[in-house]
Order: C-alpha cells, then sequence, then structure tokens
C-alpha cells in the first residue's frame, strides 16, 4: 500500500485529497463489485457471516492492512487498519443477511462501499494524520454487534464513525427507532384434548390471551411506539394440550426511554396470559437494545456536500423528517461518538427494505453504483473532517472526554 503526498495549501490539499480517493474506488472497482455481489450471492445470518467476514478480511489484508478477527468474543467481527494517525476514522461494515429473503437490507452493499472507503483514504492516511480503521461488525439484523463491540472498547479511540446504508431514498441525516426483543416462552401440561382436556394447562391459550392483551393496548401507546411479533412455537399436534409456547416481539419507540416504557407494558401482557391459564412463563431479551439515531450535524452536512458533488440529489432537510429507517445498533454508535448513517438510493421500483424484490435490486448496476458512489462519499467526508482544523480538534476532543484524558 503506497502513500501518496498531497499539496500543502488547504485548498489543493482537499482537492487533491477528492482526485485521489475517486481515482483509487475507481481502481479497485472490480473488487468492490465482486465483493458485493460475492456476499449478497452467499447470504449469512448474525453471528454466521463467516464466509462474508473471511471475504472482507481477505480483501484488506491483500491490499496491506492489518487485520485483526475474531474481535470482542465475536467470530465473525473483524478490526483491519492502516496509517498511524491520531484521528482515528471508524467505517463499520456490515454483511448479515435475513432469513428466507437473504440480503433484502442490502448489507453487501455497506460492506463493499466500506471497503471501497478504507482502500481510498488508507492510501493518503499518513498525509492527513489518520489511522484507517474498518470494522466488520456482524448482527445488525439481531444480535446487537455493534453494540457488544461497543461494550468491549472497540470505538474506544475512533473520533468518528459512518457507514452507508442503501434504500429507496437518498436520506443524508436518517431517523431510526430505538428497539428491543423479547422473547416470551410458556409451559403448560399436555393431555389429551379430547379425552381428558381438563388436566391440561395450555399454553397456546396463554400466548393467544397475551396477544388479545396486546392488541387492546395499541389504541394507548405513545405516539410513535410499535409492537409486532410472529408465533415460533404453537404446539404439536391438535390433539395434544400444547404444553410448550413461544413468540419473539420487536418493540419500538422514538427514544430508548420510550421503549422501556412499552416493554414494562408489554411484559404485563405477557404474564395476564401466564395468569389466565395457570401456565408458567418467561421473558428472555434477545439483543441489546438498540439506540435511536442521533448523527452528527457537522459530518452529515459534510456528507451531504459529497454526495452531491457526485450527482446525487438528497431530499432537503425538511423532507428528512419523515424518512424513519426502522432500527439499528449503528444508533448506539451514535449516541457514544460522532457517527453517521447516511441512505444512499438504489433503483429497486416500488420495494422497500426487507422484501425479497429489494433483495434482488442489491444485486444490480444501480446497487454497484451505490458502492462506489458511496466509498467515495465516505472517504470525502474523512477527508472534510481531517483537513478541517476546528472539527479536527472537535473529533480529537470527544474521544478525550470519552477516556477522560486531558
Amino acid at each position: 500500500m503506497s502513500t501518496t503526498p498531497l499539496p500543502r495549501t488547504d485548498a489543493e490539499r482537499s482537492a487533491a485529497a477528492h482526485a485521489h480517493c475517486r481515482a483509487s474506488v475507481q481502481r479497485h472497482e472490480a473488487e468492490l463489485v465482486e465483493l458485493s455481489r460475492s456476499i449478497h450471492a452467499e447470504p449469512e445470518l448474525a453471528f454466521a457471516e463467516h464466509r462474508s467476514a473471511a471475504k472482507v478480511a481477505a480483501l484488506l489484508a491483500r491490499h496491506g492492512f492489518t487485520v485483526r478477527t475474531p474481535v470482542a468474543d465475536l467470530d465473525t467481527a473483524l478490526v483491519a487498519e492502516a496509517g498511524s494517525g491520531e484521528l482515528v476514522v471508524g467505517i463499520c461494515a456490515e454483511y448479515d443477511a435475513l432469513p428466507e429473503v437473504g440480503h433484502a437490507c442490502g448489507h453487501n452493499v455497506i460492506a463493499a462501499a466500506g471497503v471501497g472507503a478504507a482502500l481510498a483514504l488508507a492510501e493518503i492516511a499518513d498525509d492527513l494524520g489518520v489511522t484507517v480503521r474498518l470494522i466488520g461488525t456482524p448482527a445488525e439484523e439481531t444480535g446487537g454487534g455493534k453494540v457488544l463491540m461497543l461494550e468491549c472498547g472497540v470505538f474506544d479511540d475512533v473520533a468518528l464513525a459512518m457507514m452507508v446504508h442503501p434504500g429507496r431514498a437518498e436520506v443524508c441525516r436518517p431517523t431510526s427507532l430505538a428497539i428491543t426483543d423479547l422473547e416470551v416462552r410458556y409451559t403448560g401440561r399436555e393431555a389429551h384434548a379430547a379425552a381428558a382436556p381438563e388436566l391440561g394447562r395450555n399454553a397456546a391459550d396463554a400466548l393467544t390471551v397475551a396477544q388479545v392483551a396486546i392488541g387492546l393496548l395499541r389504541q394507548h401507546l405513545e405516539p410513535r411506539q410499535m409492537v409486532h411479533g410472529i408465533v415460533t412455537a404453537g404446539g404439536a399436534a391438535p390433539n395434544i394440550i400444547p404444553a410448550h409456547t413461544a413468540a419473539v416481539y420487536n418493540l419500538r419507540a422514538a427514544e430508548a426511554r420510550s421503549v422501556q416504557r412499552l416493554e414494562n407494558r408489554i411484559r404485563a401482557c405477557f404474564e395476564a396470559g401466564a395468569t389466565a391459564t395457570g401456565c408458567e412463563h418467561e421473558v428472555v431479551r434477545i439483543s441489546p437494545v438498540y439506540a435511536e439515531l442521533s448523527p452528527d450535524g457537522w459530518l452529515s452536512e459534510a456528507y451531504r456536500r459529497a454526495i452531491t458533488e457526485l450527482g446525487r440529489e438528497p431530499l432537503d432537510r425538511g423532507e428528512e423528517q419523515g424518512q424513519v429507517i426502522g432500527s439499528t445498533d449503528m444508533g448506539n454508535v451514535t449516541q457514544a461518538l460522532p457517527a453517521i448513517h447516511p441512505m444512499i438510493a438504489v433503483d429497486c421500483g416500488d420495494a422497500v427494505n426487507h422484501q425479497a424484490e429489494f433483495a434482488a435490486a442489491c444485486a444490480t448496476p444501480a446497487a454497484d453504483r451505490a458502492v462506489l458512489d458511496g466509498a467515495v462519499a465516505m472517504a470525502w467526508t474523512a477527508v472534510a473532517a481531517a483537513l478541517d482544523g476546528a472539527q479536527r480538534d472537535r473529533l480529537l476532543a470527544t474521544v478525550r472526554d470519552r477516556s477522560g484524558r486531558s
């Protein structure tokens, strides 16, 4: 990996860095598109993204990055670094897929765009005074890989973090909902459904009571609170009183405190099912709580300038207010340090994320273009932060504040 010196004046350095990053991404275009398409072709679920993580690690190692894996006790997490500057730029790569519909959230695009940005920045890292850190973050769809990596210190010295996420629209500063996911398990007693039903304790009825209670609760939900779930175990045969049932529910709200209030009420609904039927129950939290996005304003505007310069047309700031993208563990990162999670548009027709049609759209020329544009825009955003003295000082100060250093 070579290091390219930049001119000395601020304006010349910025222009030269922009040109270099764009040229680097163009030079690596075939590798980046192949990475995106290859991850897309072999979808892997949360914490089992072994092939995807290996592909990301191998490409970066081939270009001179120092790669560590596993990280944070997660087999499919990785950290790849280049450069040695004080300003640590974290670029998050996701690569987990969804059950049944594969890469219907476009994490293959996220991973490849992140790798492209890292490659572009690495070549001028020393001149920018940055360390480029590609952070491979598993289990975004469920499991909270970024939350676990935050807790293990992977982001402790990161001054700014970023990623781009494919979607229907170009949104520089999207809104997300906080989320927690709960599994409720009911235990009753089997009995012959016809010969001795009075001896049973019907766990399916317990779940039905809980579902009715949740349905009645909906009229009292706070604005932007949401509850949705599926039954994952409902009994073995109609002539056996079900002794074991289970369901998984997502609870969402505008912010984490509202999620906690909602959780208290949903747990009461679960308990009602057990009380009404004489069953036992337990509630298990599946993933860490995902916080709502709180993107950094300055970095968001730097990204807006970058993506606009590339010919894309992001929604204006007023239109962005209504763009809720679901939930993401990147929210926790944005709560902890300056970070952004913009959406980059792919041509998907009427499809939306988590539909099979959107998965198909994430392996098309439009998705390939999103990989390349997303890589350049993130690299340019990092360049802007590195070369702006006031912003560089601000970002480094946040690291010192988090660590308690003076």
